[in-house]
């Protein structure tokens, strides 16, 4: 016996199996969106992941090489090693032209410890001088100019 079945076919089944067929029908299409929308969330954080891998071996392989460029304050690190350099050489030049500031308030001691020096030998010829000429007066000797 063929039954042949068209838009005018009937169908007879209580409701309830009619709604418990309709609710799984729906249980199902939401379990399957929530599964494939997990699948999406997963696969994303895998691609993100693995960009992440793939800029930190970069970064790691050629930052060492100064292929990224410089921080910040490696920049300003090494302006501050340029500009002592440049202080470092004309200390430098000063030092082999004797013109070093150290040097110069060297010099500036010593000459004033010469000045000082010869005022206080000039100083000293004539305290002798003026003691020689009481001895020689106390002796009642004639002065002499060679003493």
């Amino acid at each position: 016996m063929a039954t042949k079945v068209n838009e005018n076919t009937e169908l007879s089944m209580p409701i309830r199996n009619l709604i418990a067929m309709v609710v799984g029908a729906a249980i199902g299409t939401w379990a399957y969106f929530g599964i494939i929308e997990r699948l999406n969330n997963l696969e994303n954080k895998f691609q993100i992941q693995d960009a992440d891998v793939g800029m930190n071996t970069e970064f790691r392989i050629k930052w060492p090489r100064g292929e990224m460029g410089s921080l910040p304050a490696d920049s300003e690190q090494f302006m501050l090693i340029e500009h002592l350099s440049g202080e470092l050489e004309k200390l430098a030049t000063q030092i082999e032209d004797g013109q070093a500031p150290y040097d110069q308030q060297q010099q500036l001691t010593l000459n004033f410890y010469k000045d000082r020096i010869e005022a206080l030998e000039t100083e000293i010829k004539s305290i002798r001088k003026d003691m020689m000429d009481m001895v020689h007066d106390m002796n009642g000797m004639k002065k002499h100019n060679g003493h």
